[in-house]
């Protein structure tokens, strides 16, 4: 359709608002139409419902039959009947895979906004087989785009508040609904993944670009006025005719780099991957709708037109509705409260930067900022001192690096692509080239720490290791795409579908497997010292991920490095349940476990020898190897860490489903755990392509079943759907036997059962054998090394290290009292004197004792003791101490809090080893 003549607003009649009752059904004019004689037995409500979505005769069979299995199991139905119907009909549409409607219809017509439908579905799971993979997959999707489309519609509200003028006829109100339909067809259109937060942000400032350059000055705020480019090309009219003629030619349409500078600016958005956007999939779109060479207004009518056959065709949300602030997609309450987590303003008293909102993109957009300010400007290429570690190795490792580098780079951009939507290959360059520079930097950390741990140079062995490079290659990415809420378990991340970025999608993009990658986890997380605490807790995710699932897949390394640990092991002494309730300590580097096994002398296998079946008193008591013996062949380090990682985990989740479920029965968790722990050291094999909590639920039912504790699958099942980060197919799709997945019930009868019934039956002996240790559990694995720690001898006196020089302390916490930040500039030198007497505040505090009306305030961290109970013997500061006197105080005890955070976390002691 040709662009109508340029004006200075949109003139055009405004578009109906679309609803159940106009939109057409996706699929309705191939669905036979409903037969009311064939349903006249089910509920007359039930058939209009079924009529009103055009669902043909045997999707409303199923629904129904569905339904009265779901009314059979519910001792009382929630809510309104109507409502679980509509929930029915999703489920087996989803199914069927079969486009009877969209989902905006189905919540118009059960009158409910979309939250409130997610909730209604999984209600119908009662006997937890009811949903179906593909089913509880669509939800899931479902859930974060809409998550993402609200995000983005909450940020153009606000953003088009600070662009438009209004006015008393509300042109502009016109206006920005053509701008967020368009934005929404060009969403659709380019990205085939449109839970893309980043990329879909970078799409409306696109959009946005388009539509300001198109207004009229007076339409515009004095701030965007004037960031428009003064030489603006003329508007053209051009035929229909000579449109077709110059189709072929290259997109002729450039971008207001001054007014896109100014709307990233506004938004805290990197330019140059917005710029990136716009010259690749932006323009593609323009030119897909004939609007690449038009410096109108787009037509009003047409873009709605567009817009409506994508939404039927995908069967989804209607993103116009945000706009109209439709009932089906406004939020609940409390999640509008949630979505600003931070004060706007500081205190009155303050005269400190205003601290914005955190919201989703804000929080995306400074994550990205500060990933790439934490990464050196030209780190492309190897610093000058990695450069050097690569020359002194005996074989220099630079070619085989930067062709390892060019070939996965191909790979990484391609698969990447064809994840998110066409034309988004550069945008895989893009994330790989960021990833590259945090590869370089942080090897160079780990060589330089383990320079100081060895005193040598030459690291020829792990530098010419192809799988320690492509291990830590892919660290480098995950962090690169967590950071850009490309890679997120916050909707329940899972590697089911090639279209979701979700680790484990770089292992199998790099073909590496998940116990190599595994290795690399925590001496990346000590060598870069600038992750965030979100960033640290994804990859502890993904560390999970691996120990209870991925690493245990058949084609894992892991199978065969315990095959040799278990055929080169001799009986060894049971450890003591002293050393197994220690922290979790070693010193293990990435070198020694790439490398390993590499140094003699330890266990593969951490054993728990009191759950061991009986052994042959000889070898019982055969502590030691005896000197003629050949000597022992060196353990694996990589195996050793694994396992104990491993037990902690195990434990950790078994300790949360027993609170959940056996609170009367405390005695039975060690019994469990006994059982549960010999099957991982001992019948290892039946975690091949199974998952660990698969094991942990059927320990827990074999115990409680020869202890005559009535604790059925169900409830369990029932409570392990609560612990986090848990899914559904772990106890709906249990591998049997080759090819042949049932439900956990089944793997427990047929498989777990017949492989461990006598060890099961010894727990119901009056000899039962003896219980394992319970490990040691730590608050997490990884510290942060960035949290503040307190000064000792003080109880509000903190210290944290400076991040970044990049980030001014008006960004950091915290935000309701002064914040000291050495060796950089704060504000004015008053706020030093206001320190200064908060310092010596004895005389306030005292009136403030004195006064039996006042009420303290709870003191908070940073905030020097306004008492002066600040010292390690209780006395009270001199009325002379000055801010300076403090700063030294806390430059002394520096070394004495080293020594405290070593005491409480031996793990992070061990990095200096």
């Amino acid at each position: 359709m040709p662009p109508k003549k340029r004006h200075s607003g949109v003139t055009q009649s405004r578009e109906p608002k679309p609803d159940a009752d106009s939109a057409s059904s996706p699929d309705k004019q191939d669905s036979p139409e409903l037969s009311e004689k064939k349903h006249r037995e089910k509920d007359a409500k039930f058939v209009s419902l079924c009529k009103s979505l055009h669902v043909s005769d045997l999707v409303c069979d199923r629904a129904w039959a569905l339904w009265k299995t779901v009314q059979e199991s519910m001792d009382k139905v929630p809510g309104s009947q109507e409502r679980l119907w509509g929930a029915c009909l999703f489920v087996i549409v989803t199914d069927m895979d079969i486009g009877c409607f969209t989902v905006t219809q189905v919540l118009k017509a059960v009158s409910l906004n979309l939250k409130q439908f997610l909730v209604v579905v999984r209600q119908l799971d009662v006997n937890l087989d009811t949903i179906s993979t593909k089913v509880n997959s669509a939800l899931t999707r479902l859930e974060k785009k809409y998550d993402v489309m609200l995000a983005l519609y909450q940020r153009f509200e606000k953003t088009c508040k600070n662009i438009f003028v209004l006015t008393p006829d509300g042109k502009e109100r016109e206006t920005t609904r053509t701008c967020w339909t368009m934005f929404l067809l060009s969403k659709g259109r380019a990205l085939q993944m449109e839970d893309d937060l980043v990329i879909s942000f970078q799409l409306l400032l696109c959009t946005l670009e388009l539509f300001i350059k198109r207004c009229s000055p007076d339409q515009l705020q004095p701030l965007y006025q004037s960031a428009i480019s003064k030489v603006q090309t003329p508007p053209t009219r051009t035929s229909r005719r000579s449109q077709s003629k110059a189709k072929s030619r290259p997109v002729e349409q450039e971008v207001d780099a001054q007014l896109l500078e100014t709307l990233c600016k506004d938004n805290e958005c990197n330019i140059e991957e917005v710029k990136n956007v716009y010259q690749t999939s932006f323009m593609a779109f323009l030119e897909s709708v004939d609007l690449s060479r038009s410096t109108d207004f787009p037509q009003v009518n047409f873009i709605n037109q567009q817009y409506e056959e994508h939404y039927l065709k995908s069967r989804d949300i209607d993103g116009r509705l945000f706009f109209d602030g439709d009932e089906s997609v406004l939020p609940p309450k409390v999640e509008i409260s949630q979505v600003e987590r931070t004060p706007k303003k500081n205190q009155p008293d303050e005269d400190g930067p205003m601290i914005p909102p955190q919201t989703p993109i804000r929080a995306a957009m400074t994550s990205i900022k500060m990933l790439r300010g934490d990464l050196p400007p030209n780190g492309d290429q190897p610093s000058t001192a990695l450069a050097t570690y690569f020359k002194n190795c005996t074989v220099d490792p630079t070619q085989d690096v930067q062709k390892r580098l060019e070939t996965l780079g191909q790979v990484f951009s391609q698969k990447f692509g064809e994840a998110v939507g066409p034309r988004c290959v550069v945008y895989g360059r893009q994330r790989f080239a960021l990833g590259v520079r945090l590869y370089y930097k942080v090897m160079e950390a780990m060589l330089k720490s383990e320079e100081k741990r060895l005193s040598v140079q030459n690291f020829s062995k792990l530098l010419n290791d192809s799988t320690f490079h492509t291990s830590l290659l892919a660290c480098s990415l995950e962090v690169v795409m967590a950071t850009y809420e490309e890679s997120s378990f916050k909707n329940g991340g899972s590697d089911q579908t090639g279209t979701n970025l979700c680790f484990p999608w770089i292992l199998n993009v790099l073909s590496l497997p998940a116990f190599d990658f595994y290795k690399v986890i925590e001496s990346f997380i000590k060598a870069e010292q600038t992750l965030s605490k979100d960033i640290i807790k994804h990859l502890e995710t993904c560390e999970n991920l691996i120990m209870e699932r991925i690493a245990w897949r058949t084609d894992s390394p892991l199978f065969e490095l315990l095959k040799q640990e278990h055929a080169n092991a001799a009986p060894e002494p049971a450890e003591t349940p002293a050393s197994l309730n220690q922290p979790l300590q070693h010193n293990h580097t990435a070198a020694d476990l790439y490398l390993s096994p590499m140094r003699p002398g330890l266990r593969g296998l951490p054993p728990y020898s009191p759950a061991t079946p009986p052994q042959p008193p000889a070898a019982s008591q055969s502590t030691s190897q005896a000197p003629c013996q050949a000597p022992r062949p060196p353990k694996s380090n990589s195996l050793s860490l694994f396992y104990k990682k491993l037990y902690r985990l195990a434990y950790t989740r078994l300790k949360t489903l027993c609170s959940y479920l056996l609170s009367s029965n405390p005695e039975l968790e060690p019994i469990i755990w006994t059982l549960f722990q010999y099957t991982l050291q001992h019948e290892y094999e039946l975690m091949r392509d199974r998952h660990l909590d698969q094991l942990m639920m059927s320990a827990m039912y074999a115990i409680c079943k020869v202890k005559s504790v009535d604790l059925r699958f169900k409830s369990i099942v029932s409570a392990y759907k609560n612990l986090p980060n848990t899914n559904q197919e772990t106890f709906k799709n249990v591998l049997i036997t080759e090819g042949h997945y049932d439900s956990i019930i089944v793997f427990y009868n047929q498989v777990f059962m017949q492989k461990l019934k006598t060890n099961i039956l010894q727990h119901a002996s009056t000899r039962p054998p003896p219980l394992s240790p319970i490990p040691q559990i730590p608050r997490s694995p990884y510290k942060f090394p960035n949290s503040p720690l307190r000064v000792p001898g003080s109880n509000n006196v903190y210290i944290s290290p400076m991040k970044s020089s990049r980030m001014s302390p008006g960004i950091m916490t915290p935000r309701s009292r002064m914040l000291v930040s050495i060796g950089e500039s704060f504000g004015l030198g008053n706020r030093f004197q206001k320190i200064n007497q908060m310092v010596n505040s004895s005389e306030r505090s005292h009136k403030r004792t004195m006064d039996p009306g006042s009420t303290l305030k709870p003191l908070k961290r940073l905030r020097f003791d306004m008492d002066g109970q600040d010292e390690a013997d209780g006395s009270k500061p001199g009325g002379d101490s000055t801010l300076i006197q403090k700063l030294t105080e806390m430059s002394s005890t520096w070394s004495r809090m080293q020594e405290q955070k070593m005491k409480e976390d031996p793990e992070m002691g061990d990095e200096s080893q």
